[in-house]
């Protein structure tokens, strides 16, 4: 089941924390070495939510283990070989999967999540392997026949706006 979240509705960033945690909670993951998988690329507005929000968790300095910031995106041409890494580093790794989406026009401007995996690039026509145990997605503009120039002509402020809000659900769940 998937959840919508309106980072602009009042108490949204508490459900979120709620319903975060009960997710990590219903796994065990506690127990676990949990890994923030951002997906995607600095090259792209609407693509950069991914990398911005690892930018963001790494300088916190988390007890999440955090794949995907600007510097070192975690992206399409990279995304399997990232994947070997965490399974190679960790044991039994709970990953947790953030990506930028396209949506319906209704949902644009929200955060979904939901228990299981996303399959990133979908959205532009790429076939990707699936990532997480949880997956948080940011819809930062409607899906359509020319997803990669949706993506690209996003606007910077609903991305930043998606970015703190996931950001701060994260860090404190």
């Amino acid at each position: 089941m998937v959840t919508y979240y309106n980072p602009q509705k009042k108490n949204a960033l508490n459900e979120f924390c709620y319903h975060l945690t009960t997710l990590i909670n219903e796994e065990n993951a506690y127990s676990k070495d949990i890994v923030i998988v951002c997906i995607g690329s600095d090259r792209a507005t609407g693509d950069c939510l991914g990398p911005l929000i690892g930018d963001k968790l790494s300088k916190y300095g988390t007890s999440f283990h955090v794949y995907g910031t600007l510097n070192e995106p975690v992206h399409a041409k990279n995304l399997t070989k990232t994947l070997h890494t965490i399974k190679s580093n960790y044991k039994k790794p709970f990953i947790i999967a953030i990506d930028a989406s396209l949506g319906i026009s209704r949902h644009v401007g929200y955060v979904s999540v939901f228990k299981g995996s996303l399959r990133p690039g979908i959205g532009v026509n790429k076939s990707l392997p699936d990532v997480g145990d949880i997956s948080i997605t940011g819809i930062v503009n409607e899906a359509g026949s020319y997803g990669h120039i949706l993506i690209q002509n996003t606007r910077l402020s609903l991305v930043m706006t998606l970015v703190d809000f996931i950001c701060e659900g994260l860090l404190c769940s």
